[in-house]
């Protein structure tokens, strides 16, 4: 496996993930206590609410999960892959997640249910959007699988096999991101209430355009006689393709 993962993807993953913890933070503490990064938990209520026959929390639930899902589906719609690669459309997918936490904020405030279903779009639309690069899964929601993969190599470890050490480092990285935005988020709550979204959705934003201005960087350089392929190791034809 190639593990060798450019810096574009370090850097996202981990803002991703910590974007993605302030985010489930503000969700879990608001008036529906949701928790809107992943479904997990979700499915799980959803089972415990079936057998109660709550069937308010029914609706509720089943709406996140298909607002999750729906999100995943733009991502779909937008990005049309599930590897990482520098010429594809992460921009636009980046700024349509902004705008949703954006949106969600109002929604929030006046205690309506479409602010966390828009908040989980959000994240499904994330989730979907970083998957995989050169064979190493890139999740930043939620942790779970990062989790998978420190104990698969700490298995390795004792088994004496090589471990994968980038891989294993990036794992643990996008925890210590959505675990530190968890905390953010959950100090923002505190001292903003809901316009703490505004925080994650900003940083949604700023890497989008980050990322955007990466890109073009990058693709000039490879316009250039001589120029080889950049470290996201898709050859000049591929980035003018998908460009």
């Amino acid at each position: 496996m190639n593990t060798r993962l450019p810096r574009w993807v370090w850097v996202g993953a981990i803002t991703l993930a910590g974007i993605a913890g302030m985010v489930n933070a503000v969700g879990f503490l608001g008036f529906e206590h949701l928790a809107v990064s992943h479904v997990t938990g979700t499915t799980t209520q959803l089972g415990t609410a079936l057998a109660d026959g709550n069937w308010r929390g029914v609706r509720h639930l089943w709406a996140v999960l298909i607002a999750f899902s729906l999100g995943a589906m733009l991502s779909g719609l937008i990005i049309q892959d599930s590897t990482l690669r520098l010429g594809r459309r992460y921009g636009v997918a980046l700024a349509l997640e902004a705008a949703l936490l954006l949106a969600a904020i109002p929604l929030f405030l006046r205690q309506q249910l479409n602010g966390a279903l828009l908040a989980a779009m959000a994240c499904g639309l994330q989730n979907a959007m970083v998957t995989t690069y050169s064979g190493a899964v890139v999740r930043t929601t939620p942790p779970s699988g990062m989790f998978t993969d420190l104990g698969i190599g700490l298995g390795h470890l004792l088994r004496g096999l090589p471990l994968p050490m980038r891989r294993l480092t990036l794992s643990g990285l996008i925890i210590s991101g959505f675990l530190c935005g968890g905390i953010l988020g959950t100090w923002g709550f505190r001292a903003f209430g809901y316009h703490a979204l505004a925080i994650p959705a900003a940083l949604t934003g700023a890497t989008g355009i980050g990322y955007v201005i990466y890109r073009n960087h990058a693709l000039r350089l490879l316009r250039q006689p001589g120029s080889t392929p950049d470290d996201s190791g898709a050859p000049e034809r591929e980035h003018r393709r998908e460009g």
